[in-house]
């Protein structure tokens, strides 16, 4: 088989946006397979609650990195990235087209801008950072603060899970993870990928996105939480943190009516979706754009664009 030397496509949108139903459509019409470009479709223990595509919603196209990790695991950017480029290399030898979709941004980020090489941490040091985690978040901004003042000064007060990481790194190596970031290469080359960003229209987006979590809970969403519920694993998990897993978690353990955790999931997937949009527009303004006011995306639009881009 002759390897496949065309440019790698990668396809982001927010949550709801089709990515999905599109990236078959292209594998099917490119003689492709599909890589998750999800954070959260990684973990199996959330078929259900991060949308992760049925087996026939897959069209008979071949996936990869779907529900490949436990919940008890963490999916860092630079454990994605080893992991699609490793596809990637399998897919084009096979003569294939890879075809990356999802909506985590530093995903995407890390393949065509570049990754840090960052420092394997001790269980030495982990415990020591989770221990300043455990005196509140003012303390463990505090600490980030005085490992690396640049970094801390980007990230949001309550993400608890970046200044960990902040803290971390500097307690580990006595470095700032600024230092570590600044030197960064791209893993794909200029040329090597052509990338499209999925902008639906606010409101359609949005019905979907509410329409969707009551499939959600018709398919055996509360069943997976109950399952998920018995392993008692740290809240602080990304699975865990998973869009719709903490309300419904709360109704499993009878502190949240389910009407009320409905909604609180809702509005926070709405949430994301808008972050996801801002995010892409202004990380990735020279992609792209697949715009869908009608809900609907050309798959024959799709293709002229990527035959523009390749050309």
């Amino acid at each position: 088989m002759i390897a496949n030397t065309d440019p790698v496509i990668l396809l982001a949108g927010p949550t709801a946006s089709g990515k999905t139903a599109l990236s078959v459509e292209l594998a099917g019409a490119l003689n492709g397979e599909i890589i998750n470009a999800d954070s959260m479709q990684v973990y199996r223990d959330l078929r259900i609650l991060s949308a992760r595509p049925a087996a026939d919603e897959q069209g008979g196209i071949p996936h990869h990195l779907f529900g490949v990790l436990d919940a008890s695991e963490r999916a860092s950017v630079g454990w994605w990235a080893d992991a699609a480029m490793a596809c990637i290399a399998g897919i084009r030898s096979r003569g294939k087209r890879p075809i990356l979709v999802g909506g985590t941004g530093l995903y995407f980020s890390a393949l065509v801008k570049g990754l840090a090489a960052m420092p394997e941490i001790s269980a030495r040091t982990r415990q020591s950072v989770e221990e300043i985690a455990a005196q509140g978040l003012d303390a463990l901004r505090e600490q980030a603060m005085a490992c690396d003042p640049v970094a801390t000064s980007r990230i949001k007060p309550a993400d608890r899970q970046r200044m960990m990481r902040v803290v971390e790194i500097g307690l580990e190596t006595g470095r700032a993870i600024s230092e570590y970031q600044a030197d960064t290469h791209p893993l794909l080359a200029q040329g090597d990928w052509a990338g499209l960003v999925i902008e639906p229209d606010r409101a359609a987006l949005y019905a979907r996105i509410e329409q969707r979590f009551d499939r959600m809970l018709e398919q055996g969403a509360m069943e997976e939480i109950a399952t998920l519920a018995e392993r008692a694993l740290d809240p602080v998990l990304p699975a865990m943190k998973a869009l719709g897993v903490p309300p419904l978690l709360a109704v499993h353990a009878g502190r949240l009516d389910l009407a009320d955790a409905v909604h609180q999931a809702k509005q926070d997937s709405r949430r994301y979706a808008k972050r996801q949009l801002t995010w892409l527009r202004n990380q990735m303004p020279d992609w792209q754009r697949v715009p869908c006011p009608d809900g609907k995306i050309s798959l024959a639009d799709v293709i002229s664009q990527l035959d523009r881009s390749d050309g």
